[in-house]
């Protein structure tokens, strides 16, 4: 069962970003500044290690996190919406008055 879903906002938001880059991917990012900002990226920008873990898809791109990360976060579905705002710095949504933003519930299983 895939720990990642998305709400219809983001649906659009990851059309509008493939449709502009190509194939895209996800990355939770676990820093301080953009903590609850999933990272977007054209896919094989960021290089993929063994430490992260693939959450599922959501609209057709890979959604992983780090390990660390992971096992701190295990027992919650994470759900990616979109809010007003700019994303993370390095993030394809970047600069386009609107951003990806996790939310979470925690889970049973």
């Amino acid at each position: 069962m895939a720990k990642v879903s998305a709400t219809p906002a983001a649906l659009r938001l990851i059309a509008e970003l493939t449709a502009e880059y190509g194939p895209i991917m996800f990355h939770q990012s676990g820093g301080c500044c953009d903590g609850s900002s999933p990272m977007c990226y054209p896919q094989g920008e960021l290089l993929v290690g063994d430490s992260d873990v693939l959450l599922g898809e959501i609209g057709g791109a890979p959604f992983y996190m780090g390990a660390a990360q992971f096992e701190a976060w295990k027992h919650t579905d994470l759900i990616i919406d979109v809010v007003p705002g700019r994303g993370g710095m390095f993030s394809l949504d970047n600069g386009r008055e609107e951003r990806f933003l996790t939310r979470s519930t925690v889970c049973m299983t």
